[in-house]
C-alpha cells in the first residue's frame, strides 16, 4: 500500500513538473517581446547632426502555431508605439519547418510590415530561410510592402549608411561588395552593418563602429542559468545573444522574435532592440 502510495506521489510531482514546464515555455514563447535599449556612440557620426533612433528586428518566422501573420501585425503596432527613425530587420521573415501548424505564403507573412511607421524607412537583408524559400519571392515581397532589401550593397538614410550583408549561413554573404558600396558616401554619414549572422563581426574593419545582427534567436532554448545548448554561431557564446562590445566596436545581435525549428522558447524572449545612435559628446 505505502510503494502505490509512493509511486503515484511520484507521478503527480513529474506531471507537476511537466505542467510548469509547458507552462513557461508557452509564456515564454508567446509573450510580447522584450524592449531593450542602448546607445552607441560613432566616430564618424556628423557632427551637429540628431541622434537617430532604430528598432532592430529579426527572425520572424511566420508559421503557426507561435507567429500567425496577426501576432506579428501585433508586433508592429508595438514597434510602431516605441516611435523609431528607422526599423532595421536582421532577416528570416518567412519559415517552413516541419512541426508548423500552419505554413503561411510569402505574401501573408509580410503583409503585416506594410504598417511599419519610420521617417527614414525599413531596411532588411535575407536570412537563410529566406533564400530556403526563395530570396526573389521573399525580395519581391519585402518590396512589395514598402521595404528596402540589402543584399551585399548600401543605403544612406540622413546621416547614417547602412552596409547590408547578405546571409553568411547559406554562403551569400560579400563583405568586399559590402565595403564597396558604401565608399560612395565616405565622410558623408556614420557607418554601420546590417546582417543576419553576427558571425562576420571579427572580419570587418575596424574603423565600422556598429554591427546589428540576428539569426542565433539567443539561443531560443536556453539554460536557466544563461547560455545554450546551441547558439547557431561558430564562435559560441561570443557575439550570440544581446550587446557586445570589442576592439572599440560594438555588434547586438538580437533574439528575434518568432522560432525555428521547434515553436517554442525556454529561458529566452522575443526582442526588439531600441538602438540609439548618435557621435560623442564634446
Amino acid at each position: 500500500m505505502r510503494s502505490r502510495l509512493r509511486w503515484r506521489t511520484v507521478c503527480l510531482l513529474l506531471l507537476l513538473a511537466v505542467a510548469a514546464l509547458a507552462g513557461k515555455a508557452w509564456h515564454d514563447t508567446m509573450s510580447d517581446p522584450v524592449i531593450h535599449r542602448t546607445h552607441v556612440a560613432l566616430a564618424d557620426y556628423p557632427a551637429g547632426a540628431p541622434p537617430v533612433i532604430i528598432a532592430l528586428l529579426s527572425d520572424l518566422h511566420v508559421a503557426g502555431p507561435d507567429m500567425p501573420p496577426a501576432r506579428l501585425a501585433r508586433i508592429v503596432a508595438q514597434v510602431n508605439a516605441l516611435r523609431p527613425d528607422l526599423v532595421l530587420v536582421a532577416g528570416d521573415f518567412v519559415s517552413n519547418k516541419r512541426v508548423a501548424t500552419h505554413i503561411y505564403s510569402t505574401e501573408q507573412s509580410l503583409a503585416p510590415l506594410l504598417a511599419l511607421d519610420a521617417p527614414l524607412g525599413v531596411v532588411t537583408v535575407p536570412g537563410n530561410h529566406d533564400h530556403w524559400r526563395g530570396i526573389a519571392e521573399v525580395r519581391a515581397g519585402l518590396e512589395a510592402v514598402g521595404v528596402t532589401v540589402l543584399q551585399n550593397s548600401a543605403v544612406k538614410l540622413g546621416p547614417l549608411v547602412i552596409g547590408g550583408v547578405d546571409d553568411d549561413f547559406t554562403g551569400h554573404s560579400d563583405l568586399a561588395a559590402t565595403l564597396a558600396s558604401m565608399e560612395q558616401w565616405r565622410g558623408e554619414a556614420a557607418r554601420l552593418i546590417l546582417t543576419h549572422s553576427p558571425d562576420v563581426f571579427p572580419a570587418l574593419p575596424a574603423d565600422i563602429g556598429l554591427t546589428l545582427a540576428g539569426h542565433t534567436h539567443c539561443g531560443q532554448i536556453a539554460w536557466p542559468w544563461g547560455g545554450s545548448p546551441a547558439t547557431m554561431s561558430r564562435f559560441g557564446q561570443r557575439y550570440s545573444c544581446g550587446r557586445v562590445d570589442e576592439g572599440g566596436r560594438t555588434v547586438v545581435t538580437g533574439g528575434g522574435l518568432g522560432t525555428s525549428v521547434l515553436p517554442l522558447r525556454m529561458f529566452t524572449r522575443a526582442e526588439v532592440w531600441v538602438v540609439t545612435v548618435g557621435g560623442y559628446s564634446a
